[in-house]
């Protein structure tokens, strides 16, 4: 019987191949479902077999440690190199589009809180 290894959903390509790449130097047998032609279906990947299963999860479980590593290093050499942008960075580059959000923000909670203020009298 099928079993679902992982939803597919927001996953980068990039990162889709590396996995497939890996079940398939393993001899894992697998199959893909998409998200349908308007998008409202499971996109995953199947085992064929359950018996593999936990070797699978094993295997993705190690992957993902190893790519959520290799993220953070880059991350931290970006920073010490200066080159990760921050909320200032963001701020300098477009200053009227950050304040026309942060002035939407402050009017969604406006909006969100004005009822309750009025319900305590």
């Amino acid at each position: 019987m099928a079993t679902k290894l992982m939803t597919l959903r927001n996953v980068p390509d990039d990162e889709l191949d590396e996995i497939l790449a890996l079940l398939d130097a393993q001899g894992i047998a697998y199959y893909e479902t998409s998200a349908g032609m308007f998008g409202i279906s499971l996109p995953a990947l199947w085992l064929h077999d359950s018996s593999r299963y936990p070797e699978a999860r094993e295997l993705l479980d190690d992957y993902a440690q190893q790519r959520a590593s290799a993220a953070r290093t880059r991350w931290q050499m970006e920073l010490d190199a200066g080159r990760q942008r921050t909320m200032f960075d963001i701020w300098r580059e477009r200053p009227l589009q950050t304040l026309c959000y942060l002035v939407l923000v402050v009017g969604l909670l406006y909006v969100s809180t004005v009822p309750f203020w009025f319900m305590q009298g």
